[in-house]
């Protein structure tokens, strides 16, 4: 028995009629092999741009809390890898024994992003970046390569500029065979006003670019690439120590809800930048965050629609003031200042002559917020959310059932929601527990069977599998997958 009670997770996996496909677990990097390896691929400047991040946290660590406070620089994560349980920390770090253990883990294949390797793609020196990446990458593919049938690892990708990212996706997919990629996304950029004016602070301060609207770049190549080498892209990056997740004594005050703030600022720019109607066969996944988050950016998105598209902005347009009639209400119901100030004013009363701070809008050219979606009806902001984005949901996280729920979502929509297991991390004390965990909301009435065959299967073969029909051929489940993509439900 697991430790809540319920079957174990190999039991359980025996009597559903599908597989489970882990959507997100982590392995753990050894660092003396990952250095020496990294150096033999990529030289000196690869091994010490994986050890950039890993010294980051060491000297944040090793500050007191009066030199964060200081600087403002929140907690990091402390203890945040598994030892007590110690054979599932070595599962997390030996694909050997994590292959061994599928089965009683309750999965039958895995996708496997890293852990200090997430950071890798916002490495700030390009050439560092580039190498250690690339370096990174090659090791990865070879590491798991002997596993491939229930393994598959994530390349990372530096997404900076769209050339280096489209150098790398070319990489990995044509020669080494990688079929997972996770964007770097958060990307740093220097504010020029403050470079101007304090160049000696272009390190500390900065904006975030998500890739689509506002972008400092075009990325449409790089979602060409995407489309063109069968890739479905994915994102992991987390909003820890930005904004109003800078605790300076506070791991748990920075760490909840991050990874769902920096995927719904990509997911939100994505789609008011057009990327969903520009290439609608694309998929995007947003890691580790859950679906509750995007379950209310969807309602959002569509709640600002009714209120913000052009036939509305008629309601709000200061040109359509009557200016006369509003004279009148205050004349009756007004206090007497409000009368003399109504009846004195010197700016024109008439729509075509406004006060010029009535017509300010930015200087935007369009005050469409939703121009480049091209909506046409109300449901087409549905079908272009519903269709192009998947959302990483932890085990033991409630608000998954949220997604499931049609009668709470607009349109009736369920948001894709895809099951990660997190394995290897401080959340994850024993691996073993995870799918039970995931069961529970089967067991408590707030999903079905069918949705949970969604959660953990079918929704994972549609994310990869659309992209990429041979996703999953040569892999354990390729009969099961090649089911689900040929059934038009």
């Amino acid at each position: 028995m697991s430790s809540n009670g319920h079957l174990t997770a190999e039991k359980l996996r025996s009597q559903l009629s599908h597989p489970i496909v882990d959507a997100d677990g982590h392995w753990l990097e050894f660092g003396p092999i990952i250095r020496d390896q990294l150096r033999k691929i990529g030289g000196d400047r690869a091994a010490d741009g994986f050890g950039h991040f890993g010294s980051q946290v060491m000297k944040t660590l090793s500050s007191s809390v009066a030199e964060r406070r200081y600087q403002r620089i929140g907690q990091e994560a402390f203890w945040a890898l598994p030892t007590k349980n110690t054979r599932d920390r070595a599962t997390a770090t030996m694909p050997r024994l994590l292959y061994e253990r599928m089965s009683e883990l309750g999965l039958d294949f895995t996708i496997l992003y890293p852990t200090a390797g997430l950071g890798l793609p916002r490495l700030a020196d390009t050439e560092t970046r580039q190498v250690t990446c690339r370096a990174f990458n090659t090791f990865s593919a070879d590491f798991f390569r002997p596993f491939a049938d229930r393994m598959t690892p994530a390349a990372v990708i530096p997404m900076h500029t769209p050339e280096e990212a489209i150098a790398e996706l070319d990489y990995v997919t044509k020669q080494l065979g990688l079929k997972v990629v996770m964007l770097g996304s958060m990307i740093r950029r220097p504010i020029p006003a403050h470079v101007d004016k304090h160049p000696d602070m272009v390190n500390e301060t900065a904006w975030f670019d998500t890739l689509g609207l506002d972008s400092e770049y075009d990325y449409d190549p790089v979602w060409a690439k995407c489309v063109e080498l069968g890739l479905s892209p994915t994102f992991h990056s987390g909003g820890r120590g930005y904004g109003l997740r800078s605790s300076p004594t506070n791991f748990t005050y920075n760490h909840i809800g991050h990874f769902g703030v920096a995927g719904e600022a990509v997911c939100k720019a994505l789609f008011l930048g057009g990327v969903t109607r520009r290439f609608p066969r694309l998929k995007f996944g947003f890691l580790e965050g859950g679906v509750g988050w995007a379950c209310q950016l969807y309602a959002d998105l569509i709640g600002h629609w009714d209120r913000r598209n052009l036939a509305a902005l008629e309601e709000v347009n200061p040109r359509n003031m009557d200016h006369a009639e509003f004279l009148k209400f205050a004349e009756q119901y007004g206090p007497p200042e409000m009368i003399d100030a109504l009846r004195n004013r010197k700016e024109p009363q008439d729509a075509t002559s406004l006060p010029e701070r009535a017509n300010l809008v930015g200087g935007i050219d369009n005050v469409d917020d939703y121009a480049v979606c091209q909506i046409k009806q109300k449901s087409d902001l549905r079908d272009l959310f519903v269709d192009s984005f998947y959302f990483g949901c932890e085990a033991d996280d409630p608000t998954n059932a949220w997604g499931f729920s049609r009668r709470n979502n607009p349109f009736n929509a369920r948001i894709n929601a895809l099951f990660g297991s997190d394995i290897g991390h401080f959340d994850v004390p024993n691996m073993a527990d995870v799918v039970p965990e995931a069961y529970e909301l089967v067991e408590d009435g707030l999903i079905t069977d069918g949705d949970f065959r969604d959660f953990v299967f079918a929704n994972a073969v549609r994310f990869w599998g659309v992209a990429n029909p041979n996703f999953f051929k040569g892999t354990v489940v390729e009969k099961e997958a090649a089911a689900v993509l040929a059934s038009k439900d």
